[in-house]
């Protein structure tokens, strides 16, 4: 029998409604076939895509671990060819996902399609190569930088590497010396300038192939909302904190008058960078002995007691893997204890900016840092074990999930556990005695205020310039102009010097030099009170938000754990919203947890304000 579908054209005398009728029964079993059969090789296209890029995911993570353990120019060419090998391929990759419909496709496939999207990519191999090298460069020379002072007569000069830097910004009260130790080490970042003009460049170039305006964009495209709506966000964000940030940086003020003299300080407009105690002026815990409240407090500073102690710097991260553990998180892997870098190196150059590694997207996690027995790094660890957990939490996930929810959520992570270092868990630690708790919090929010708050307006103006840049409105000579015009704008901070030509004070900060997203960082300062507030309450807590450890906590720990196993395979606010019930970036948390403060800051200021009237509020 001849099929109807089959009949010759002359003879299909229909009405038009059964024509189309008969146009519908003949093609749609075919289209239905075709797309069947599309979908089935978009989900092919994808499951070859995360077999690629986690293969040469963990080559390039292999290389760069090594650069930045063993700065060397051979390291640094490996790191650049094997990341140029993996832009190239997640770059073809994305190029063919944009050509492909996510039609047919669960939710799940086409989340993993869109990522597999979001990339840059530079279709010369030559441009490729030179990108990769010269992140690499860049990343090499921060790291190997050092500050040699003029050579006085019959001395030796004696070159100061960072760390040695900020140990003078942290201790000394010589205004000499301490602009001596800041001018030093931004001087150093004017030798990359050009690279990392070029690098700008390049990298814009990749991400217009792309269809985005620039790179920045690019950026800002990555937070499952509009690009806009990402930049209005965070500024909404930051005028909820600023009037807090005020009251801490008119406090700073006057107690910086009072130590350094009205000549150093001045009574109004923004203050010189290098009293701060801080080479970027962003956390000014190094202030507080200046600072601290005259209020009956105690004397207990932990960083006095582990000096005392001196804890080996295994030791001093078995503690913090003992609060992820006591939440009901497992315990770190063999290989981790075995891999990672506790202690700089002193036989050959590394990068001691600390930081956490997901070399295999399984359990090689690893952590680098050179550790000293004091505050800041124990609070350091607990932050970078966060990574590493929430890694070891989503390794289930397929490849492309394998992520935090946003980059502000894997920051965020450890510093939430880090805001549960309060006197109960460290008398549980046995590194407090309970007599050493007088029940004035004043001085430990204080401290908490001067690593937290202080941060935020740096956190929010390091993207805002590189965003600047990146758009075409600030060329290579302005660099410094814009970069300091935002610091005195939003941070109220000016530099210590006049400018000088060819100037890249920006660079002086690692995570412009290595081109790393500055903006997480925003996110994970007001993201941690979010977390912490919603663990709290899992928790049982009750009283003030700031006196809260969740530490041993089995209940928080799986409300926990339950969110960090999604990793990126939902997006970001519903992760949150699994949390803590809500979908917003919010600063009412952060607010909660300062209010003490606030009122404790605003009556100082009155006070102070009166003995030193010249100051403008």
């Amino acid at each position: 029998m001849t099929s109807l579908c089959h009949l010759p054209r002359v003879r299909r005398t229909f009405t038009a409604a059964a024509a189309t009728l008969l146009v519908l029964l003949c093609i749609q079993p075919a289209q239905a076939a075709t797309a069947a059969s599309t979908t089935q090789r978009t989900r092919a296209f994808i499951a070859d895509a995360e077999a690629r890029l986690e293969k040469l995911g963990i080559q390039a993570q292999r290389a760069q671990w090594v650069a930045d353990t063993f700065i060397t120019d051979d390291t640094e060419l490996i790191t650049a060819q094997a990341g140029e090998q993996l832009a190239k391929v997640a770059g073809e990759l994305a190029l063919a996902a944009r050509r492909l419909s996510s039609k047919g496709l669960s939710p799940a496939e086409a989340r993993k399609l869109e990522a597999l999207r979001h990339s840059a990519y530079l279709a010369s191999d030559a441009e490729r190569e030179r990108l990769a090298l010269l992140q690499a460069k860049l990343n090499g020379a921060y790291g190997k930088a050092k500050y040699c002072p003029p050579a006085k007569a019959g001395q030796t000069v004696e070159c100061q590497d960072l760390a040695a830097l900020e140990k003078i910004l942290a201790e000394s009260r010589d205004p000499a010396q301490l602009l001596d130790a800041w001018a030093g080490w931004h001087s150093q970042s004017r030798a990359y300038k050009a690279d990392y003009a070029e690098y700008i460049a390049l990298a814009n170039k990749a991400a217009r192939t792309m269809g985005f305006a620039d790179n920045g964009a690019f950026w800002r495209s990555g937070y499952d909302m509009p690009e806009a709506a990402f930049a209005a966000d965070m500024e909404r964000v930051w005028q909820q904190v600023r009037p807090l940030y005020d009251s801490l940086h008119l406090y700073a003020r006057y107690k910086l008058r009072q130590a350094y003299g009205h000549e150093v300080v001045p009574a109004s407009g923004p203050i010189p960078a290098h009293l701060f105690g801080n080479m970027w002026s962003q956390s000014w815990e190094n202030l507080y002995p200046l600072l601290k409240p005259s209020t009956p407090g105690g004397d207990y500073e932990l960083s006095r007691v582990l000096a005392e102690r001196k804890p080996s710097p295994e030791q001093m991260v078995r503690i913090g893997e003992g609060f992820y553990t006591s939440l009901g998180l497992e315990a770190l892997p063999a290989s981790f204890w075995t891999r990672s870098v506790f202690s700089k190196t002193t036989d050959h150059e590394m990068v001691c900016h600390a930081s956490a590694w997901d070399i295999d997207t399984q359990e090689d996690v690893r952590i680098k840092m050179c550790i000293r027995p004091n505050d800041e790094d124990f609070n350091t660890i607990h932050h970078e074990l966060g990574h590493v957990y929430y890694d070891l939490a989503y390794r289930k996930q397929p490849k492309l999930f394998r992520e935090g929810a946003n980059d502000g959520f894997h920051e965020a992570i450890g510093d939430t556990v880090a805001l549960s270092i309060t006197p109960a868990y460290l008398q549980q630690l046995g590194l407090m005695r309970p007599e050493d708790d007088s029940g004035d919090d004043t001085g430990a929010l204080l401290m908490q205020a001067l690593r937290k708050v202080s941060f935020l307006p740096f956190a929010y103006l390091v993207d805002n310039w590189r965003w600047q840049v990146y758009a075409g409105k600030v060329a290579p000579n302005d660099y410094d102009r814009v970069w300091w015009q935002l610091r005195e704008q939003v941070q109220g901070v000016r530099r210590p010097l006049p400018a000088e030509a060819g100037g890249f004070d920006a660079g002086a900060k690692y995570h412009v030099a290595s081109d790393t997203s500055y903006a997480r960082y925003f996110l994970a300062h007001i993201l941690q009170f979010q977390f912490h507030r919603a663990l709290c309450r899992e928790a049982g807590q009750t009283g003030p938000l700031h006196r809260c450890s969740i530490y041993g906590s089995k209940a928080a720990g799986a409300k926990f754990q339950a969110m960090l196993s999604l990793g990126a395979s939902k997006p970001w606010s519903d992760a949150l919203q699994q949390l803590s019930g809500e979908r917003r970036l919010d600063a009412s948390a952060l607010t909660e947890y300062f209010a003490p403060l606030q009122a404790w800051l605003a009556a100082q200021n009155k006070l102070l304000g009166a003995a030193d009237p010249a100051v403008l509020p």
